[in-house]
């Protein structure tokens, strides 16, 4: 299917459970890294968190270059995790290790990447539920619109906002959460 078809018919398909999740924070979602382990978001309290869905096939994978320079950039203050996600156009057909060598080799990446996961439709990973649904982040539905759409989190676990694909990582928009 054509990719620009399929963005446009993800833009009216993505759907809400509107179910209130049974954990107290973000900090309590259970997710994995690419190779297996947990990975404990509890670590990065008192950082701000920018969670990106990648995908290795995309028109913006080229943004794993910015993410990376904004995760260097701003160590101190942020951590950049990449989620893998095949739901738009099979841009992330890869399994774990292909997607893992992708990313170092390619882009030099050395922000945490997790698991391949859903952030759409009836098996959203609970991150997602968290990260698009007001009822469970407080502030505001969202819906997945393609690759690469980033959600930031303050260093206290509140949501921020949410960023469209084209949405440069080191756009102002986003840097001004970080001063």
């Amino acid at each position: 299917m054509n990719p620009i078809k399929l963005f446009f018919q993800t833009l009216h398909s993505n759907s809400k459970s509107g179910k209130k999740m049974e954990v107290d924070t973000l900090y309590d979602i259970k997710i994995n890294k690419l190779n297996g382990e947990a990975l404990d978001l509890r670590q990065f309290k008192g950082k701000s968190l920018l969670f990106v869905n990648v995908a290795s096939k995309c028109g913006f994978t080229s943004q794993y270059t910015k993410l990376q320079e904004l995760q260097d950039a701003y160590k101190e203050e942020l951590v950049v995790i990449g989620v893998p996600c095949n739901q738009f156009g099979n841009q992330e057909p890869g399994k774990a290790d292909d997607i893992a060598s992708f990313c170092k080799v390619n882009y030099g990446v050395t922000f945490p990447i997790t698991e391949k996961i859903d952030v759409k439709g009836s098996d959203q990973h609970p991150l997602y539920q968290w990260l698009t649904q007001k009822i469970n982040n407080g502030e505001k539905d969202t819906s997945v619109k393609w690759n690469f759409q980033k959600y930031l989190i303050d260093a206290e676990g509140h949501f921020v906002d949410y960023y469209l694909s084209a949405t440069s990582p080191t756009s102002s928009k986003l840097i001004k959460h970080l001063k």
